[in-house]
């Protein structure tokens, strides 16, 4: 294809063949986050007094979106606030609880809802947990006691502890994060990565003394751009390798001084930050000649648009202040999909990911106290990708008409991956980053055999900065997309300007 940017349409082509693949996705590739921040849990998760709550104080109303999204996993509970954070405050009888200074986001936490509220909501959710630790202030004793209070059956201080709280089954919880983002200095008990290196692979040695079936997720940069980046991932993994299941990555976007071009080419930045810690990971293994191959959880990533928050002017020493409650366009909801895009395309290496966050922050489901729940934009790429994302995914390269970027040079305006299902039926998630006119899609499908095009749904809007509101809750929401067809062995489609789609085909019997 050759680049037109005076064009009226743009073209693009691709071969979808299934002795290709690129693997089967974790399932825990559709997690998300709850920190305790702004209203992400208070007001948004558990509101007892709200008409839709239930006797557990989860809103009801909440709980349906949560299962409607699809989100198979859930980290808690931070993020920042981890690093500050006293497990021990959130347990036991809620009037006996202390309030206590959150100085990660200048906030009062109440503790009224802690770890075992946090194990009814993934109960009623359907979701499994992932338990971040205090790195920060604390250390590994700590971090093992809470493992005793979570998983040991009875018959010890801490696990006894638990029983006597009303929780006589261990919760189980297999997969843990050894801190958060240890390498930022805003981070409470920021660490060195030589520092950071020692206590993660002490924690995890101990931790796993006390439980040997566990998931452990060592802490990568906080994002690409940190001066570290790279010599980080090595030093830490030069002293943890051996200990750890997973690094994580973090990364968030946002659209910068009206250059939409560059935003909408988010995943290019992304592509390259898993590759590069794929590489660092894969050197270490061969300087250790470790047969061990480590996978990464991509476990914070959104869009965020950190430029518009100021600190300085947020609320101070409140109870689940406003804060981070980004409202996202279809603008944003295509970069969403796109990135939802990348990290299926490296499902052989990305195994964890979780959207930041579930509620309220930066989030695709917002609530107001006493009133509604409601579906972002963002929300509706999410419960595609989870829907459609299982399977095997299959190795596309398209070739497309291309565009000009400011920060990522030229780059294909279609961005997609294909994945079969267990029918053999293929979903085609399709991004088309042109802002200006459609896209014409012909896709190469003489490999799938006799197959139909069933549906065609895009997730577009003619002005780009529409969202939806408590108000208009369904302002932006997928339509159908008419004239998708296969013929000879070749399906044609149109994907809108600026449109995230989704394109199903089945096969005929």
């Amino acid at each position: 294809m050759t680049s037109s940017s005076d064009a009226e349409r743009a073209g693009a082509a691709l071969t979808i063949d299934p002795d290709f693949a690129v693997g089967e996705p974790n399932p825990r590739l559709f997690g998300s986050f709850v920190e305790h921040l702004g209203r992400c849990v208070h007001t948004g998760l558990h509101e007892p007094d709200h008409p839709a709550a239930r006797p557990d104080g989860l809103r009801q109303d909440v709980l349906d979106l949560v299962r409607e999204l699809g989100v198979t996993l859930v980290r808690y509970p931070g993020g920042n606030f981890v690093s500050g954070y006293r497990w021990e405050d959130g347990v036991g009888p809620v009037g006996d609880r202390p309030r206590r200074l959150d100085p990660a986001w200048r906030s009062v936490e109440t503790n009224e809802f802690g770890l075992n509220e946090f194990m009814r909501f993934t109960e009623a959710a359907g979701v499994e947990p992932m338990m971040a630790l205090n790195l920060g202030t604390r250390g590994p004793q700590e971090a093992r006691e809470l493992l005793e209070y979570c998983n040991h059956p009875g018959g010890t201080a801490w696990s006894d502890l638990r029983r006597a709280h009303g929780v006589p089954d261990p919760h189980g919880i297999r997969l843990w994060c050894l801190g958060n983002e240890m390498d930022g200095p805003w981070q409470m008990g920021h660490k060195t990565a030589e520092e950071y290196g020692r206590v993660a692979a002490e924690t995890a040695r101990l931790m796993r003394m006390t439980d040997p079936d566990l998931t452990l997720v060592a802490c990568g940069s906080s994002n690409s751009s940190m001066p570290t980046f790279g010599s980080w991932e090595a030093t830490v993994l030069e002293h943890a390798y051996e200990h750890v299941d997973h690094i994580s990555c973090h990364a968030y976007y946002e659209e910068s001084d009206g250059d939409v071009d560059s935003f909408l080419a988010s995943a290019q930045d992304m592509e390259h930050f898993i590759r590069s810690v794929v590489a660092t990971c894969d050197h270490v293994r061969a300087v250790r000649r470790s047969p061990k191959e480590l996978e990464l959880s991509f476990d914070e990533w959104n869009v965020w648009y950190r430029r518009l928050r100021d600190p300085e002017t947020e609320p101070r020493w409140e109870v689940a202040p406003r804060l981070l409650e980004d409202h996202y366009t279809v603008t944003d909801a295509v970069v969403v999909g796109s990135l939802l895009v990348t990290l299926l395309r490296h499902c052989d290496r990305v195994t964890v990911a979780c959207l930041a966050q579930l509620v309220n922050a930066i989030a695709p489901i917002r609530t107001e106290p006493g009133g509604p729940a409601w579906r972002q934009t963002t929300f509706h790429p999410f419960a595609d990708a989870a829907r459609w994302g299982r399977g095997r995914v299959l190795r596309v390269e398209p070739r497309s008409d291309r565009h000009a970027t400011a920060q990522h040079g030229e780059v294909d305006l279609l961005h997609c991956t294909a994945v079969q299902q267990e029918d053999d039926a293929v979903v085609l998630l399709a991004v088309n980053r042109a802002t200006d006119r459609p896209l014409d899609l012909v896709a190469d499908v003489r490999a799938l055999g006799e197959v139909r095009a069933v549906e065609h749904r895009a997730l577009a809007d003619a002005d780009r900065h529409a969202r939806n509101s408590a108000l208009h809750p369904d302002r932006v929401s997928p339509r159908a997309v008419p004239g998708a067809v296969v013929r000879d062995g070749a399906l044609t489609a149109q994907l809108p300007p600026l449109s995230w789609n989704v394109l199903r085909l089945q096969p005929v019997r």
